[in-house]
């Protein structure tokens, strides 16, 4: 079980918000003893999930979760918002396809990078990622 400390929320509206959100993964996976190049394609993540919040949403929250309950620890992100939603996941998923005005690399980078993704969304009731990595 997670106390407070184990779990960090960030409310993201803004660019500035996105860089400490950035910033603050990176402590974080530091702390935990991830290598360098994890806690930058970790913090790539975060930072894609966090603008996707801001262009398509306007606001919402990205959470970090320490996970300590396996012999393998991680952490895992959840960003969600009240915004759009996502009409076609399926598309959304696709390599070099936009729903948005972006170059359709963002989410599909996300699930690369992490070891679990789930992403939830439908039209009207916001959207929910779910991303996981284990120290490995």
């Amino acid at each position: 079980m997670m106390d407070r400390s184990d779990s960090l929320e960030f409310e993201v509206c803004e660019p500035s918000d996105n860089a400490q959100v950035v910033f603050s993964t990176r402590q974080l996976l530091a702390d935990m003893g991830f290598d360098e190049i994890r806690q930058y394609l970790i913090a790539s993540a975060v930072s894609e999930l966090s603008t996707n919040i801001i262009r398509y949403a306007g606001r919402g929250t990205v959470t970090l979760n320490l996970i300590r309950t396996t012999d393998c620890p991680g952490i895992e992100i959840i960003a969600q918002d009240l915004g759009p939603g996502i009409a076609d996941i399926e598309r959304a998923m696709t390599e070099n396809i936009s729903t948005g005005n972006g170059l359709g690399l963002g989410l599909p980078s996300v699930q690369r990078i992490m070891d679990e993704f789930d992403i939830r969304s439908a039209p009207g009731q916001g959207t929910r990622v779910r991303a996981v990595k284990w120290m490995k």
